[in-house]
């Protein structure tokens, strides 16, 4: 139990690399945060979004972070729930922006409680047992710990609302993401008036989530030494998860453009004639050869599902879902249904500024401080869980 124990926890302490890659994300955060100081004094005028064009960088990261949001636990707070006292005093039920708000909220809270609940053994058996624990982490373990003493009752009670919590996340998760669709899908405009937005954009986040997650294992079993608890069998599992839910994918972008491609309405052959040969064809292209289509063919080989080949893949696929938000929400607004007339030439034209991009920057910077933090002072793999599948007490000390 005392290996396990040392094993799971002993990235707990305050050291050097600690200290250097949070004074790196300080300095950075400070340098994106002065962009974001900019645009509050002078207006959106410094972003490159415009009258014709008014969702750029911003709504394209904020449907990214929604879709990995199948397991970043804050991701939502960090940007969903921005401004969100304002949207409830002046809410309107019939705008579907009160809606996201309303099903982020309720997906942020089901999925605190299931960061916490699990927790809060490991809490106690660390507060008890973990020698190495930080003098100032004691007290926080122990208020976290919530006198738990593995009392079957205590026992009885988290499991049951565990095992509650992940029934009502199911319906929330794909709220979030069905919702999210629903803000272009009830437009409109060429590019966003589809009916299939809602599993289109659900199954997108499942891609999305699948590739976070291997990446987060890849970086906590290196950094952390946990090869012991995250073996090839947990990456090949998860890389047979991704491409199935990749071939998912597939089959809903080759709708979302067959469909319109079929019929090809005049304002809809413009949007696809953009992606497919005009502006924007080379990020679309690459984004569904070469973060689709051939990690799917990669992943279907059992060499490429070991954990270093898997990760890569992951890399390119989550990269390829920003930039396929990127796609959803920037040329469908580069061409509105009436002429663009009598209006300086960077209204015609979408191009992200340096400010633009230096506060979405932000938002990656807000995420990887919060989950540095969150992964160094709590555990990765529950503790008392692990110990309990291998036959051992958590609260005895005299097992090895």
């Amino acid at each position: 139990m005392d290996q396990i124990i040392n094993d799971l926890s002993h990235h707990i302490r305050l050291n050097k690399g600690f200290f250097l890659w949070m004074g790196f994300l300080a300095l950075a955060f400070l340098a994106c945060l002065y962009a974001y100081i900019q645009q509050l004094r002078y207006g959106l005028g410094v972003a490159g979004i415009r009258d014709y064009i008014s969702w750029g960088l911003y709504i394209s990261n904020f449907v990214f972070f929604v879709a990995s949001s199948l397991i970043g636990m804050l991701i939502s707070a960090v940007l969903g729930l921005i401004g969100l006292a304002y949207v409830f005093l002046y809410a309107r039920f019939q705008s579907p922006i009160l809606w996201d708000v309303t099903v982020i909220t309720t997906y942020f809270v089901i999925s605190l409680l299931l960061l916490f609940l699990p927790m809060i053994p490991d809490m106690a058996v660390l507060y008890k047992r973990f020698a190495n624990l930080p003098s100032w982490l004691k007290p926080v373990y122990k208020v976290l710990s919530l006198n738990w003493t593995d009392h079957p009752e205590q026992n009885r009670i988290i499991h049951r609302s565990i095992y509650i919590l992940l029934i009502l996340i199911i319906p929330a998760a794909l709220s979030i993401h069905t919702v999210t669709s629903w803000l272009f899908a009830l437009t409109v405009r060429p590019g966003w008036d589809s009916t299939i937005f809602g599993p289109y954009f659900v199954s997108g986040a499942f891609v999305a989530g699948s590739a976070a997650v291997i990446i987060a294992m890849f970086f906590f079993r290196k950094n952390y030494k946990l090869q012991d608890y995250l073996t090839d069998l947990h990456f090949n599992n998860m890389g047979k998860v991704l491409v199935l839910v990749a071939f998912v994918y597939l089959y809903f972008n080759i709708n979302e453009y067959l469909v319109p491609g079929y019929k090809l309405k005049r304002a809809d052959a413009v949007h696809l004639k953009e992606l497919m040969s005009g502006h924007f064809a080379l990020t679309f292209w690459l984004v569904q050869v070469g973060g689709l289509l051939i990690p799917i063919v990669l992943m279907l080989f059992r060499k490429m599902r070991k954990p270093l080949p898997l990760t890569l893949i992951s890399i390119v696929v989550l990269i390829a879902a920003w930039f396929k938000r990127y796609l959803i929400v920037v040329p469908a607004m580069a061409h509105p249904f009436l002429p663009v007339q009598h209006v300086p030439d960077n209204f015609k034209v979408y191009s992200p500024t340096l400010i633009e991009i230096a506060i979405t920057l932000l938002s990656f910077i807000l995420v990887l401080i919060i989950i540095t933090l969150i992964s160094k002072f709590f555990p990765v793999i529950p503790v008392v869980e692990t110990a309990k599948e291998k036959g051992l007490d958590p609260l005895k000390s005299n097992e090895s």
